[in-house]
């Protein structure tokens, strides 16, 4: 086995020309954040494999280590009845990974009303507050949203929108979620609740995890077995979502 180490131009390509990466047969990319001990290991070609596949470790004093349930590790400091928190399986590469969104509305004191998110992309929080507005009926346009995926993970897939919306709701209402459920769908901009792909892989991830209800889109609920010992809701708006975690 031959290593090549090169290094990267700020434009984001390898030095030079691209022929090293024609040349090998894998090229993979270790990721990771300053101020988190995770660390990502992805494939970007892969001649004789998946490119989807991901590695995750942690550094410790005695060097990097396999973290081999991802999702329990971000979710292990979560507190039971918190309010403006929710979880959500998302999909790194083929692999589901459990992640907690964090949701903090507070009545703003300026003018303009704040909108902070770390690990989320800050426009689909504005986007999924205007929904929630006019669709469900929550006056946020006088409040600031601070939103964070726990742990250090970024979640940058359709199917966090429902997540995101329960954790707002739930920091507005100041009610607090159930520890045993978890939010997957796509949110669209007349409010409904959009299919999303891979759902029994997300499914399967939370039931093994110990969760109880899972809510997914309506439409995602037909052509695959459902696991028995978890409770799968199908819902089609948004509103109707709330209506149910919140009675």
């Amino acid at each position: 086995t031959i290593f090549i180490v090169g290094h990267v131009t700020k434009e984001g390509s390898l030095a030079g020309p691209r022929m090293l990466e024609h040349m090998v047969d894998t090229v993979l990319y270790f990721e990771g954040e300053r101020h988190h001990t995770f660390r990502i290991l992805r494939a970007v070609k892969n001649r004789f494999g998946s490119t989807n596949e991901i590695g995750i470790f942690e550094m410790r004093q005695e060097g990097l280590v396999e973290v081999k349930n991802p999702s329990e590790a971000f979710l292990e400091e979560r507190l039971d009845g918190a309010t403006g928190s929710a979880i959500v399986c998302s999909m790194e590469g083929t692999r589901p990974i459990l992640a907690e969104i964090q949701a903090l509305i507070t009545p703003s004191v300026f003018g303009n009303a704040n909108r902070t998110a770390s690990g989320l992309d800050r426009h689909r929080l504005s986007l999924i507050m205007a929904v929630l507005e006019k669709r469900a009926g929550l006056l946020l346009q006088n409040q600031d949203a601070y939103l964070k995926a726990a742990g250090g993970v970024k979640l940058d897939e359709p199917a966090i929108d429902l997540a995101i919306a329960v954790s707002i709701a739930s920091s507005y209402n100041d009610k607090g979620t159930s520890p045993d459920e978890c939010f997957i769908g796509e949110i669209g901009l007349t409010g409904e609740v959009r299919r999303v792909n891979r759902i029994d892989q997300r499914v399967s991830e939370a039931k093994k995890l110990g969760f109880k209800k899972i809510y997914v889109p309506k439409n995602n609920l037909q052509g695959w077995k459902v696991p028995t010992g978890i409770e799968v809701v199908g819902v089609s708006t948004v509103s109707e979502t709330l209506r149910q975690v919140f009675k």
